[in-house]
């Protein structure tokens, strides 16, 4: 594996964390205990990106077509979800990771919203890692919610239709004040981006990995990341672009 160093590290790192349930499949497990396993590997892929100072790691916990599973997978994945958040909050407060959430917030359930906001207002003024957890979350939907915005706002008097530019549609999302992934990584081997990060992503690297998320260890990881930093990043350009150093 390359040697890493801080002109290489990517700033910004989103995971499309898939394959738990087949993970557990593969063993003869409840897809349940894919879920759980999955958590670990969740805390491992922070602990790795802070120590490789990764400034943003955005995860796709659950999109908004994830309701549709049956009811005991979507309660299991809340319950998880709660737990992680009492559980890994103060360690994470502790380790000055900035929690920031994305998706759609309206109709959420009144035992999941408050923790959500708590999380965020927790880590509100750390300055490390920032962990953006994408959670009920579609690019489609979060593209729609920001177009009915600007559209409102051209209603109002407040926008002229020449001014939407996409700067503008961009501070409009839900990742707005976030930087463009450079790195957009999916396990399981599937190859697509199944309706994540669809604007932000339009010039970020793609990496598709075969090991389902549950085995995504810190090796995997440091690999992706030294996979990466061999890439050559144009742009549109014809001239190679180095990612900036973290913090420049």
């Amino acid at each position: 594996m390359n040697q890493l160093s801080p002109s290489t590290v990517p700033a910004h790192v989103a995971i499309i964390m898939d394959g738990n349930g087949r993970w557990a499949n593969a063993r003869g497990l409840p897809r349940a205990m894919g879920h759980r396993k999955g958590v670990e590997a969740v805390r491992e892929a922070v602990r790795t990106a802070t120590e490789c100072g990764v400034s943003y790691l955005t995860l796709f916990a659950f999109s908004s077509e994830n309701w549709s599973r049956p009811q005991s997978e979507v309660s299991d994945l809340m319950g998880l979800l709660k737990t992680f958040i009492r559980r890994d909050l103060a360690v994470l407060h502790r380790q000055n990771v900035r929690i920031r959430i994305i998706g759609d917030r309206t109709n959420l359930a009144s035992d999941i919203l408050p923790l959500l906001l708590e999380a965020e207002d927790t880590t509100r003024n750390n300055t490390g890692t920032t962990l953006v957890i994408a959670f009920n979350y579609g690019a489609r939907d979060e593209i729609a919610r920001a177009m009915q915005t600007l559209a409102a706002d051209v209603v109002a008097g407040r926008l002229d239709p020449r001014d939407i530019t996409p700067e503008r549609i961009g501070a409009s999302l839900d990742t707005a004040g976030i930087p463009d992934p450079d790195l957009i990584i999916r396990t399981s081997g599937e190859e697509r981006l199944s309706n994540f990060l669809l604007w932000q992503g339009a010039y970020a690297e793609l990496m598709f990995i075969p090991d389902f998320w549950p085995d995504f260890s810190r090796e995997t990881f440091l690999d992706a990341l030294s996979r990466y930093s061999a890439r050559e990043r144009r742009f549109g350009g014809l001239q190679a672009t180095k990612t900036l150093a973290v913090g420049s």
